[in-house]
């Protein structure tokens, strides 16, 4: 049977049949307006763990795509409708007007969180979300995106400007600060990427950003150590982190973001 991805070899194998499916179901709401299909976060990074990581998805669709084959997306691609191997699913649908144009808006027309660990989310108003993440998906697609079918990532996504990538970033550690619906080990793994991404100007994976940080911050090296070993084990099965601790640290991540973002 011939596969409805680009390259199969590129995804990894625990949640290769699902992205096939996924791909299959789009393709059959949104054509013949579907442009591309592609998997941005850890699969993106190659750093998918299956039991930890969500399965993060961005469609690009002409303009012309009608309002109720994006709510049809919704239905189709739901758990359990569609049953989800990962943790979750986190998609979004952009226009392809919005997503060829660098911006600071979360600019989607549907954001769609669902699976066995997500609560269920379908929500079609962008200003309803934090435009932040967003912004941050976009320049990590436009970066290493994944294709899994349709137009080669970067002629259907522009990056973001440094000076708005880096706004999003400092509210992305802000609200990681805050702790509520985060894992303490994520907490401090996004931000040790986030710093990483200030010194290399390349998003890399959570675990190598977090080692490029123990390497030069002894005083973290203890709780983000503590942070990788708790990334190891299923999200059920994270272990608290000291949120004191875990607060100074996130305090000194985004001392460390205002500089580079005065700097831009």
């Amino acid at each position: 049977m011939t596969s409805t991805l680009v390259d199969p070899e590129s995804v990894p194998v625990e949640v290769r049949p699902y992205l096939e499916e996924l791909v299959r179901r789009t393709r059959a709401v949104c054509e013949p307006h579907l442009v591309s299909v592609f998997a941005v976060g850890s699969i993106a990074l190659a750093d998918y763990r299956h039991g930890r990581s969500d399965v993060d998805v961005t469609v690009v669709a002409g303009p012309a795509l009608p309002g109720r084959a994006v709510r049809q997306m919704a239905k189709v691609l739901a758990h359990p409708a569609l049953p989800c191997p990962a943790a979750g699913l986190e998609l979004v649908i952009y226009d392809s007007e919005f997503a060829k144009r660098p911006s600071v808006a979360a600019g989607y027309s549907l954001n769609l969180n669902t699976g066995p660990l997500l609560p269920s989310r379908a929500d079609f108003d962008p200003k309803r979300s934090p435009a932040f993440w967003h912004v941050i998906d976009r320049s990590i697609a436009h970066q290493s995106g994944r294709l899994l079918y349709g137009s080669p990532v970067r002629q259907v996504v522009a990056a973001p400007h440094d000076r708005d990538l880096y706004a999003a970033i400092l509210a992305s550690v802000r609200e990681h600060a805050d702790g509520v619906g985060h894992l303490s080990d994520n907490q401090v793994l996004n931000g040790c990427r986030s710093v990483a991404f200030c010194r290399t100007g390349r998003w890399l994976a959570k675990r190598n950003a977090a080692r490029l940080i123990t390497q030069t911050e002894e005083a973290f090296r203890p709780l983000i150590e503590a942070a990788l070993d708790s990334f190891e084990r299923p999200r059920s099965s994270a272990v608290p982190l000291p949120a004191a601790d875990v607060r100074t640290f996130l305090s000194w991540v985004a001392d460390r973001i205002e500089i580079e973002a005065i700097a831009r």
